[in-house]
């Protein structure tokens, strides 16, 4: 599933990277920039968190050893049955 926000933030992020490369930013562009690259961080990390949380890890021997903290968090999101 993408991410809609992140559809309609990053081209103008490139676009403002661009711009500041060559004729360089207005005081407002400037501000803006770092807004969308902040907004952008953070759902990155929020999206990156969704995918940890859903994970479960197995060794070579097919036995679960995903890690306890990611187990409560599953547990509390009623994603794990144990």
């Amino acid at each position: 599933m993408e991410d809609e926000v992140l559809k309609k933030i990053v081209p103008r992020i490139n676009e403002l990277a661009k711009k500041a490369k060559g004729a360089g930013l207005t005081e407002v562009e400037k501000v803006e920039q770092a807004d969308l690259r902040k907004k952008y961080v953070t759902r990155f990390k929020e999206n990156f968190r969704r995918q940890i949380e859903m994970m479960k890890v197995y060794d070579n021997d097919g036995k679960e050893v995903t890690p306890e903290k990611v187990r409560k968090i599953q547990r509390k999101k009623n994603l794990r049955d144990d």
